[in-house]
């Protein structure tokens, strides 16, 4: 198709349950302009495959196999053979409304300076299944939750980063920085993250902009597996090594790591027992808690490591 304006990239792993209804959400979406939609396959052995294959017929939707594992393997695979300067990203659980695409374009239109945008996610829970009591608002944001309200926001604080499952990019912006970094980002089951957060530094660092757009609205699938304290645990220790590793690689090493992670695991142990009697809040902490035990664990590997090559 010619003159393409944006490329919208579903990259996925293993998803074939939810992958359907990602890519159909793409491809009826509102957007005057051509767009066109990318399945990158990132070495799954499941129905991936054979559900593109169903929607071949649709002239928008191309599919890639990357061999090597990895969500910013696949996202710079995804990024290289898009046609747009404007790339938007979409989980391969997660549904877009259908203005979407629509809605950051236009951001980016009206604002050459925008590197980064994303929208609000809202959370798409299981048949019959509640949330469970001891779910804060905090943690339900490892599920994919994200608001910042109902105006435009640009994002001057890291840590307030749109989610990775409902992300654009500028294309020259991805090229100026090289790319996602390899080091940061899920592979296979392992729950590293931090790569938004890194890319918004870089952005910020460099004059570009990151926005929040409550319009671009998208709904993300609450696995049921998700929903035991074991992966919230699990989750929150990955965390702790993602900023760990994140730090390593802006070299920011050495024993300050160290005392800064057990400051936080300190001020994590205080607070659950400050909310005892709350089992959301408790709970909320206690995860944080495990965060810094995996930060300190990251932090000290690097550490011997470093010293074992001097």
């Amino acid at each position: 198709m010619p003159d393409i304006q944006l490329s919208a990239i579903i990259c996925t792993h293993n998803r074939d349950t939810y992958l359907g209804a990602a890519i159909d959400s793409l491809l009826a979406q509102d957007f005057a302009a051509d767009f066109e939609v990318i399945v990158v396959d990132n070495n799954s052995s499941d129905r991936t495959r054979e559900v593109v294959e169903q929607r071949a017929c649709n002239p928008r939707l191309k599919y890639i196999f990357e061999p090597t594992t990895g969500l910013s393997v696949a996202r710079n695979t995804g990024a290289k053979a898009a046609s747009a300067e404007i790339l938007a990203y979409l989980d391969d659980d997660a549904v877009a409304s259908n203005c979407w695409l629509q809605v950051l374009y236009s951001a980016y239109q009206s604002n050459p300076k925008l590197a980064i945008a994303g929208g609000k996610v809202t959370l798409l829970w299981p048949p019959t299944i509640q949330p469970p009591k001891w779910l804060s608002s905090g943690l339900a944001g490892n599920l994919g939750a994200y608001d910042l309200g109902e105006k435009i926001v640009y994002i001057e604080q890291p840590g307030l980063t749109p989610r990775g499952l409902n992300y654009s990019i500028r294309r020259s912006f991805l090229a100026e920085i090289g790319g996602f970094d390899p080091q940061l980002g899920r592979v296979g089951k392992n729950l590293l993250s931090n790569e938004e957060l890194q890319m918004t530094e870089f952005a910020l660092q460099n004059g570009w902009q990151v926005a929040y757009l409550p319009e671009a609205l998208v709904a993300h699938n609450v696995a049921p597996e998700r929903l035991n304290r074991s992966w919230f645990l699990n989750r929150g220790w990955w965390q702790g090594i993602s900023e760990c590793y994140r730090e390593q690689l802006a070299g920011k090493t050495g024993i300050g790591q160290l005392l800064r992670g057990g400051e936080r695991l300190i001020r994590g142990l205080y607070k659950s027992l400050q909310y005892f009697y709350d089992p959301a809040e408790r709970f909320d902490r206690l995860v944080y808690t495990y965060c810094q035990i995996g930060y300190l664990n990251a932090a000290i590997q690097g550490l011997l490591s470093t010293s074992h090559k001097k």
